[in-house]
Parts: C-alpha cells; sequence; structure tokens
C-alpha cells in the first residue's frame, strides 16, 4: 500500500470514531503505553495506525513522543524512506534529534542526496540549529558521493555555527577529505586540532593509507600516542598490500594485543606476497593459542594451500571448516571450490557445487574455473552454456581458458558471442583474444582490441601492452608493435622480452640486440626469456662471438643457468656458422640431456654443410631419443637423398613406414570475415572452398 495513502485512510477512520482507534491500539495516551506499542509494530500499517492515532490525539506535539516515533521509523527496514520527511512534517516544531535521525538513515540506505535537502529544509525553517552530530552526518553523505564542493560547505557551516573544535566533528571531516582524495586539507584540519583522540588519529593514518603514502602512512602510525588494534591492523593490510611483509610481520610481533583480523591480516599478506609456507605456519600457530578462526581466516589460508598444492593441509582445513559450523558459508564454499580444483581433484569441486545451499555468481564461475584447471574443456563448455546467469567473468574465464589450452580458434568465436550478447570484456577476455590473435596471425581481431582499447580510453599496462606488442610482432607489424612499446608508461620485463625476440623474428635482429643493450643499461635486469630472444638474435644476424659472449654473460653476470632453449640457440648458431665440431661439442659438455629440438639444429646443418658422417650420428640418437619423431626421420631421409645415397634413403622411408610414422602436413591460416581457417597440406579443393 501506498505509504500516503495508508496514513489517509487511517486518519479518516479516526476521525470518524477516535475512541475505536484508541481502543485498538491503546487505551490511553503516554509515553509508557507508546514505547511497549512501538515495541510490538512489525508492519507498515501498524505503524500507519500509531502514526495517526497520534496526530488525532494531539500527541505528536510532544517533543519527546515525536522524536522516539521518529527515531522508530527511521530505524525500521519496513518503513518506506520517502515516508520519513512527512512524519517530519506532521510534527508542528521537530526536534534536532528527530531531524538527525532522518538525515542518518538517508545515508545508512544509500541516499545521500535525500540527507542534502532535508539539510537544506531544515536551514530554511530556521529552528532547531544543527547541533554537533548533524554535520558529520551530512559530511557522511558527502563522502558517500565524494561530493567535495558540498563538503567544503558544510565545513563553512561547521565554522559558522561554531563546531570547529568538535573532536567528533573534526573527525569526520578529515574522513570526508581522505575519502574524496584531498590529503592535503585532511592533514591541515589534523595538524589544526587541539582536541585529538585515537579516532583522529585513526582517520589521518587511513586516509594517506587510502592515498597510498607509505612514508606519510609510517611516519604517522610511528608517532601515534597509543598504537590501537584498528591502526596496527590497518597497517598490517596496508603494508601487505605493497609488498612489505617482512615490516608487515615485525609490527605484528610487536603488538601487545592481537585480534582475529590481525592473524587473518597477518595470513593474507603472506599469502599476497608468494610466502605460502608462511601462512601455513602463521595459521598453525594461530591455531596452537587456541585463537578462535572465522570464514575470513579460513579463505586465505586455503588460497595459500591451494597455491602450494598442499593437499593434505587443506583438507585438514575444510575438516575444521566442517567441525566449526561454517564450511557451508558461501566465501568459504567458493574458495573450497578453488582449492580443489587447483589440486585437479575437480570431483571433490563439483560435489561441494552440487551440495550447497546457496551459490553464486562467484560460485559458478569459481567451477568454471575448476573445469578449466584441469583441462576439462567440453565439461566446462557445457557448464557454461547451462549457466543460468552469466557476467563478463564468466566469459572472460571460458575465453581464457580456450587460449591457455591452444584453442584459439574456439576463443576467438566465444569473444565474438560475448559481443553479440553485449557484454563487456575485461582485461583477462582482452589479453587471451590478443593471445589467440598471435597465435592465429588474425590481424584483424587483435587490431580491433586495440581499438576497442583506445576507444574506451583504457590505461595499457604491463600486461595488457606486452600482449599487443607480442601480437603485432607476430603479426608481422613490427612498426605497430615499436608503436605501443614506446607510448607505454610502464614496462615489465616481459614487455622487454616480446620486443627483443619480436625484432630478431621479423628479420631486425640488430634492432633486436640494440633493445637488449638498451634494457641493460637502464637497468632492467633480463631473465630467461630475454636471452633466448638475444641468442635468437645472433643466430639470424650469424654473430658467432656475440652470441657466444650472451651465453657466457648468462651464467657470469646474471647467475642464470641455461635450459634446453638456450643451449639450442647456441648450437644453431654455431652449425648454421659452419662450426659443427664446436656445435657438438657444447652437445656433448652440455649439463642436461639434449632434446630433439637442439640434435635437429645440428642435423639440419649437417645437410647444409655436407657432413655425411656427422648427420647420421646425429639422426641415430635423435631416433634413439625419439623413436617416432617425424622430423629426424624426414631430416636423415634429405640428408641421403641430398648425397644421391638413394639406398639409404628408401630405407629410411620403409622405415617410416614400418614404424607408422608420418610427415605432419603443413598448416595454413586465413582470416576471412572475421573467422579463422585452417587449411593443411592434401586438402582437397572443395575443402578449401567449402569454409571460404
Amino acid at each position: 500500500m501506498n505509504a500516503t495513502r495508508g496514513l489517509s485512510t487511517i486518519l479518516r477512520s479516526a476521525s470518524n470514531s477516535t475512541q475505536s482507534v484508541q481502543s485498538v491500539i491503546f487505551p490511553g495516551v503516554n509515553l509508557d503505553v507508546l514505547e511497549k506499542t512501538l515495541k510490538k509494530c512489525r508492519n507498515p500499517m501498524q505503524f500507519f495506525q500509531i502514526q495517526a492515532q497520534m496526530i488525532v490525539s494531539g500527541y505528536i506535539h510532544d517533543a519527546y513522543a515525536s522524536s522516539r516515533l521518529v527515531a522508530f521509523a527511521a530505524s525500521s527496514k519496513f518503513i518506506d524512506l520517502e515516508h520519513l520527511p512527512r512524519v517530519l512534517l506532521n510534527i508542528s516544531s521537530p526536534n534536532q534529534f528527530s531531524w538527525n535521525w532522518v538525515m542518518r538513515a538517508c545515508v545508512r540506505r544509500g541516499r545521500p542526496r535525500m540527507t542534502f535537502s532535508l539539510y537544506a529544509s531544515m536551514l530554511e525553517r530556521g529552528d532547531p540549529c544543527p547541533d554537533q552530530y548533524t554535520h558529520p552526518i551530512v559530511f557522511q553523505a558527502c563522502a558517500f558521493r565524494k561530493e567535495e564542493t558540498e563538503g567544503k560547505q558544510i565545513h563553512a557551516h561547521v565554522q559558522k555555527f561554531g563546531f570547529s573544535s568538535d573532536v567528533y566533528v573534526v573527525n569526520t571531516m578529515i574522513n570526508f577529505y581522505s575519502v574524496c582524495g584531498n590529503i592535503v586539507s585532511a592533514r591541515q584540519l589534523f595538524d589544526k586540532s587541539t582536541s585529538l583522540d585515537s579516532v583522529s588519529w585513526n582517520s589521518i593514518l587511513s586516509g594517506y593509507i587510502g592515498a597510498d603514502e607509505v612514508e606519510s602512512a609510517v611516519k604517522v602510525f610511528d608517532k601515534m600516542p597509543e598504537r590501537n588494534l584498528i591502526a596496527s591492523n590497518s597497517m598490517i593490510a596496508f603494508l601487505a598490500r605493497i609488498g612489505r611483509p617482512i615490516e608487515a610481520y615485525r609490527l605484528f610481533e610487536q603488538m601487545p594485543v592481537r585480534d582475529v583480523v590481525s592473524w587473518s591480516a597477518m595470513i593474507s599478506c603472506f599469502d599476497q606476497n608468494g610466502m605460502q609456507c608462511d601462512a601455513l605456519k602463521m595459521f598453525s600457530t594461530m591455531f596452537s593459542e587456541k585463537v578462535a578462526v572465522d570464514e575470513v581466516v579460513l579463505v586465505s589460508v586455503l588460497s595459500a594451500a591451494a597455491r602450494l598444492a598442499a593437499v593434505k593441509e587443506g583438507e585438514m582445513v575444510h575438516g575444521l571448516a566442517t567441525k566449526t559450523g561454517i564450511v557451508s558459508y558461501l566465501n568459504l564454499n567458493n574458495a573450497l571450490i578453488t582449492m580443489y580444483s587447483s589440486f585437479s581433484d575437480v570431483s571433490a569441486a563439483q560435489k561441494l557445487f552440487y551440495s550447497c545451499p546457496h551459490l553464486d555468481q562467484i560460485s559458478a564461475n569459481s567451477m568454471l574455473s575448476g573445469y578449466l584447471k584441469c583441462r576439462h574443456l567440453d565439461d566446462a563448455r557445457r557448464f557454461f552454456n547451462l549457466m543460468p546467469a552469466k557476467d563478463a567473468v564468466s566469459w572472460s574465464t571460458m575465453i581464457s581458458g580456450y587460449a591457455q589450452n591452444g584453442q584459439f580458434s574456439e576463443a576467438l568465436l566465444l569473444f565474438q558471442e560475448m559481443q553479440i550478447g553485449g557484454f563487456i570484456p575485461d582485461e583477462p577476455a582482452l589479453v587471451s583474444i590478443l593471445s589467440a590473435s598471435a597465435h592465429l596471425t588474425s590481424l584483424k581481431q587483435g587490431s580491433w582490441v586495440h581499438a576497442y582499447v583506445r576507444r574506451r580510453r583504457l590505461s595499457i599496462n604491463p600486461i595488457l601492452g606486452t600482449a599487443l606488442v607480442d601480437m603485432y610482432m607476430k603479426c608481422g607489424c613490427v612498426e605497430d608493435a615499436a608503436a605501443v612499446f614506446e607510448d607505454m608508461a610502464e614496462k615489465g620485463i616481459s614487455t622487454w622480452n616480446a620486443m627483443i625476440a619480436g625484432l630478431a623474428a621479423n628479420g631486425f635482429p640488430s634492432e633486436a640486440l640494440e633493445k637488449f643493450s638498451e634494457m641493460k643499461r637502464l637497468g632492467i635486469a633480463p631473465n630467461e626469456v630475454t636471452f633466448v630472444g638475444a641468442l635468437s638474435a645472433c643466430r639470424y644476424l650469424g654473430a658467432v662471438a656475440e652470441g657466444q659472449r650472451i651465453f657466457s654473460s648468462m651464467t657470469e653476470e646474471h647467475h642464470i643457468q641455461p635450459n634446453s632453449l638456450h643451449y639450442g640457440c647456441l648450437v644453431d648458431l654455431l652449425a648454421q656458422a659452419g662450426l659443427l665440431r664446436d656445435a657438438e661439442e657444447v652437445i656433448e659438455t652440455m649439463p642436461i640431456a639434449p632434446d630433439v629440438a637442439t640434435l635437429g639444429a645440428l642435423l639440419g646443418a649437417c645437410k647444409n654443410h655436407g657432413d655425411l658422417e656427422m648427420g647420421e650420428r646425429v639422426g641415430k640418437k635423435m631416433i634413439d631419443l625419439e623413436p617416432d619423431h617425424d622430423g629426424a626421420h624426414v631430416l636423415l631421409f634429405n640428408l641421403y637423398a641430398s648425397r644421391g645415397m638413394w639406398a639409404e634413403a628408401a630405407e629410411m622411408r620403409a622405415t617410416m613406414k614400418q614404424k607408422n610414422v608420418t610427415k605432419i602436413p603443413g598448416c595454413s591460416l586465413v582470416e576471412a570475415g572475421g573467422t579463422v581457417v585452417e587449411f593443411f597440406s592434401g586438402d582437397g579443393e572443395q575443402a578449401l572452398r567449402d569454409p571460404l
């Protein structure tokens, strides 16, 4: 029923028979009866009856009684927020207590604009004047909307009405300016205040933490007269977020009193900063000290167990959650689904998902991610198709799953469906599509993503920027890749790696080595991937001496142990230069077993340089290493054929047939109408024509 109509109906009934309404609600109007009747009020109709009786009897004009009615209405969820100002209007002179209650209700129910309107109406009436509790409520409304302009006007009112020295008012102003990002004004208020309390210190500390001003936050915390739990817990969480877990732990150890939030913040700190073992040890200590655990603590512990693949510990935490009766909590259940998925125990994840009485979108997305982590792509797609509701994360998760499992064409097709459905792709989805576009050399799709990023004015961070550079390089658009690279405000090591490898692969090995030198001049330490790109550039350039120098610098300067890729590049570099004996010596002395690719590089060079004896020796090693590898057989066949040894070539072909070793057919990709089509060598003319 409409609030106004409901009250009007009751008022008409009350006018016709005052006594009948009185008998329904209460026999005599007094404060004690009003309080008891309000306690029994359970719905809007009952409230309207009470309000109507107070109006008819005139009791509504009693200042204290009317304020109790307003307070009840403001704190009752079943009373429509729009009805609260009408309750005030029915009172001839509502006191400040009543105005404050209604304004506070507007803030708490997410309607800060109503708070501003009520405050303006109160000032227009001129009576009552704001008290020390009024302006803090209005500041909360301003903070809710980050309305700094209105807040500054209220600040002027605070000075006008003489509340500038009230600590409660000052604290809310400090918080308001901090929320609005104006930490300078917040600090000025803090420094000028003559009566600071713990809330004042907590407020300015929170402001610096919110502004990510590390040193200022540390200084304020160190100067606090008394470090309370709220401040200490906030600092632990802040130090965790900025990657300073050792300092966070030192602070934790110094705390004279800790609560469950302190333990939770410290465990989460370790987990966030890659110290999962320490997170589990911290939880063990917490448990041994008999500190009561809650849902938040267990979620952090499950995250650490998942990242460590600590199955036993994860199952123990699951058992503890069951024992304490919180296993059915939604966030905890979702964390368990994620943990078991990371253990590749998809059946346990399924059991949790389908047995949970309360599920949300996060639950469904967690289960979908679980299927994909376990590489159950078909199950994931079936689950995705049956999801009653999908959000951008659902689409992004499925697209990323396809891309990470090499199903690049499916990723592109699903991305097109996502667009048709009107969903806005998030960064993981865009990065996955760029990765798929790079692998399929789909320049049209990759360029669309770049145009989308520019159109939406999205910031290009190192992850997105690296994906763009990699896509353009693999599509052969070196200038576009370089333009993205140069425009990036922040570059990660992966960005440099994509640039160096891309330049080398696209026929610019000298430029790749220049980028490698530039990176080192800027103080950016190369990693394993960087050296693969640099050695590849030397290989394309034929720069043997430079390649050997870079290879040696891995261990001597950067303390990086070469892997099979690095040795493969060095062997290929030496072999292509005709230094076959040196290349073979590298293979024989390398501390790890050579793989087929490394041996294949030398075998191919043996064919090119006509070294039959070494070629046979290396080829047989390849076949011994992988008897079914087609490359070894084909390279040996070509070696024999190039030397006119047709009998040996025929024997090699017969061996391939006997072992059922077949040469993998060549594959071509054609982009047509936004779709990438694959064609294999040997496909008929009809097979080529039908997809197009």
